[in-house]
């Protein structure tokens, strides 16, 4: 890793959270211990081996710590040097949410971290003690990622790329773009429905439930700032 080469606590703060990735693992242990896995689906363009460099680095510096999550691997979880960091992450999170939102292009359109994004903060409890299966039809992809489930039982839910079985509960569908706008914040699931840019059909218990398990993230409820021409 590259040195400012200086002894000013803002240079080695700097080099440590400002290095590339390092803020978005961060980011995902902040909602709380995560296997290497998790953390992988959070950084999709991430390398393995380089992941693995970063939080073997991060372990060194004493902001993340391995932690036994019940598993044959121990999981990652963030030290109080860690936590410390995460109201920066949050504020970095807040001025990209005022200042830098703006139409997709197309290499920001990430289908893996949109669904991985569903599976990791929906709320599985929103449905109660039953289960519930969600089917997302996203009708502008081909028909090998089309269709993603997310099976919602003993509180917790479970991205599924083929169909788990057993009745559908919820059906969703709209585009990948108009899904990440809503995860984003940038429409409200309210007025994607009431436009017919997102549909959602099954049992009612179901449909009343959507919005509470959508969970959306307290981020999306702050208005941008950036100019409409930018």
């Amino acid at each position: 890793m590259k040195s400012y080469g200086q002894f000013c606590p803002v240079a080695k703060a700097a080099e440590l959270f400002c290095e590339r990735w390092n803020a978005l693992i961060i980011r995902d242990l902040a909602a709380g211990p995560r296997r290497y896995t998790e953390l992988k689906r959070g950084v999709p363009l991430m390398s393995p081996s380089l992941l693995s460099s970063r939080l073997k680095w991060l372990i060194e510096e004493g902001v993340v710590a391995r932690q036994d999550i019940g598993e044959k691997r121990p999981g990652y979880a963030l030290t109080d040097a860690g936590r410390e960091f995460v109201p920066l992450v949050e504020a970095l999170g807040i001025w990209g949410q005022r200042w830098t939102r703006r139409q997709l292009k197309d290499h920001e359109i990430d289908l893996g971290l949109l669904v991985w994004s569903l599976e990791s903060t929906s709320n599985a409890s929103a449905f109660g003690k039953r289960r519930c299966l969600i089917r997302l039809e996203l009708s502008d992809q081909t028909e090998a990622k089309r269709y993603w489930w997310f099976l919602n039982r003993n509180g917790r839910c479970e991205l599924c790329v083929e169909d788990p079985g057993g009745e559908v509960n919820l059906y969703l569908a709209c585009t990948l773009p108009v899904a990440i706008y809503i995860v984003r914040g940038d429409i409200t699931p309210s007025k994607a429905i009431e436009t017919q840019k997102l549909e959602v059909l099954g049992d009612g218990w179901a449909k009343r439930a959507f919005i509470k398990w959508l969970n959306l993230s307290p981020l999306t409820a702050i208005e941008s700032c950036r100019p409409a021409d930018c």
